[in-house]
Order: structure tokens, then sequence, then C-alpha cells
């Protein structure tokens, strides 16, 4: 999903969709520190868990490894002749991701994640 903003109501369409999406599957969503990921308005779908990570702790979001390979892989070296060509490119790349479950695992499944569906 690509929205426009960043708010509390677009969060919860982003929790709606990514568990309709893959309804199957158990979702550890690691939140940080922003103020539309901890507002108590959210309400995350049955197969979903919402782990908020600790103030200031950056390095342990795995989703900012994933930025990493996403700018590797997708967006490297390139120039867009328009922001549409960017989000075109955009879809592309996560498409990729969300079709590619283990790549995606390798990068953000750190044990302390994994551990969190127990919990």
């Amino acid at each position: 999903m690509i929205l426009l903003h960043v708010n509390t109501d677009c969060m919860q369409l982003f929790l709606d969709e990514a568990g309709a999406r893959h309804s199957s599957d158990k979702i550890i969503m690691v939140l940080d520190g922003a103020g539309w990921h901890s507002s108590r308005l959210l309400k995350p779908p049955q197969n979903m868990k919402l782990l908020p990570l600790p103030p200031y702790a950056h390095e342990l979001n795995p989703v900012e490894h994933a930025w990493d390979e996403l700018r590797e892989k997708h967006f490297h070296n390139r120039v867009f002749d328009s922001l549409d060509a960017l989000e075109d490119q955009l879809e592309v790349a996560l498409h990729t991701f969300e079709n590619n479950a283990p790549m995606v695992k390798s990068i953000v499944a750190w044990e302390w994640i994994v551990s969190a569906l127990l919990n």
C-alpha cells in the first residue's frame, strides 16, 4: 500500500490489509515509536500481534534491513522521471517482497521476534 498520509487511520488500513492478505499466517508487526504506531485506537487483526520497540532503538527494527534490501535491489543508482515513475517502481519492489516470503523471512525473522509469537 502506498498511502498519502501517516496517521492512525492509515496505519489501521495497513494493518487490516496486511492481516487480510496473509490471513493464514501469524504476523508479528514490529512498531517503532511513531505516534500512529502507539495509538490505543489501533485494533490489530486476529492473526497479528503488535510488538513495540523500546524508544530510540531503530537498530532493533527489522524493517530497516528490509529498506536496505529494497534500496539496493530496486533503487540503486536509479533516477526517475517523475514521482509516478518512482511509485511504480516501488509497487514492483513491494510486490516482489510480498511474493517472496523466504527472502523476507531471511531479513526480518530475528530470533527475538519469532519468540514473541510464543508469548
